[in-house]
């Protein structure tokens, strides 16, 4: 272990230019996928003091792991280029024997101030408007939601996208892992007939953050917000605001916020359960048929819309 603290040092210094020895390292928590710590490294240049601080991930799942990171790493470079919302800034990812890492700044957060979820609206509503740079649906590269792989390449068609590349491939999955029954036909149905939530709304190809839930933001000391753990496209912006209303929610302000900001279409409500069955696939996915109540009630919420 204390071998692969030396490489991150190492990686470290090569990317700041300031030599750095390992302190110490400690195990924080949050992650359900990966292990992460708060590493310390001192400079060894005299012209510097103090320790320095750096948030590192780690995962034992070797080069696909390293592609998930590197991944993270440029999702976290594009949210940052938007110049809306504090993302971590990336800074070194590799690989020491059978461990892959990602070291990002470290950022002391806190509980969010009363007005956090406000700005967290406004600023979201504002990373909103960053559009794709060729008008399409997806990414530069395929990425991960949790460790399932998320496949971006890029569609013109957004039914076409979110059938393909986001229900159809966790469906699969999921009867793979057999789980199997009558939700399966009522996802194909919602699948077939899946232009019909989109017969007068055409949206526009939004920079997300992808898996925006309360667990994946914070707030600085002065009460601004930072997301994380992203898992970066472009797509329908209404899909990050049906995965906040997942999971208990966020605060009423933060809604407030962002209809100010950028008001949402009126069909929203019926696509909501549509953009959250996604992500309750993953979860069953990733977690197993406890999720499978979940899946079904969405595809029922979906199934009454169609009629």
């Amino acid at each position: 272990m204390q071998t692969l603290w030396q490489t991150i040092a190492q990686h470290l210094s090569e990317a700041t230019g300031d030599p750095l020895r390992p302190l110490q390292y400690r195990s924080v928590g949050g992650g359900s996928i990966n292990a992460t710590y708060r590493f310390s490294c001192a400079s060894q240049n005299s012209l510097a003091e103090g320790a320095r601080d750096y948030f590192v991930k780690l995962s034992r799942g070797g080069e696909r792991a390293l592609e998930m990171f590197a991944a993270e790493a440029a999702g976290l470079q594009t949210l940052a280029a938007a110049q809306a919302i504090r993302v971590p800034r990336p800074i070194v990812w590799g690989s020491a024997g059978e461990q892959a890492y990602l070291v990002l700044e470290y950022l002391e957060l806190t509980s969010p101030r009363p007005h956090t979820a406000g700005l967290l609206g406004s600023q979201l509503a504002q990373l909103h408007r960053t559009l794709s740079p060729n008008g399409s649906y997806g990414w530069e590269r395929d990425n991960t939601i949790g460790s399932t792989p998320q496949i971006n390449s890029w569609r013109q068609n957004w039914p076409d996208f979110y059938r393909e590349q986001r229900l159809l491939y966790q469906v699969k999955l999921a009867c793979q892992q057999g789980y199997r029954g009558a939700w399966v036909a009522q996802a194909e149905r919602v699948m077939a007939e899946l232009e019909t939530f989109f017969q007068d709304y055409r949206p526009e190809p939004a920079l997300l953050h992808g898996d925006l839930w309360g667990g994946n933001y914070g707030a600085l000391a002065d009460g601004s917000p930072v997301i994380f753990d992203p898992a970066t496209y472009y797509g329908d912006r209404e899909t990050d605001l049906a995965m906040t209303e997942l999971f208990g929610g966020f605060p009423p302000e933060f809604y407030r916020a962002y209809q100010r900001a950028y008001p949402l279409d009126k069909g929203y409500p019926h696509r909501k359960p549509l953009y959250q069955l996604y992500h309750w696939l993953n979860h069953l996915n990733l977690f197993g048929e406890g999720y499978l109540g979940s899946v079904q009630r969405a595809l029922q919420q979906c199934l009454q819309f169609l009629g």
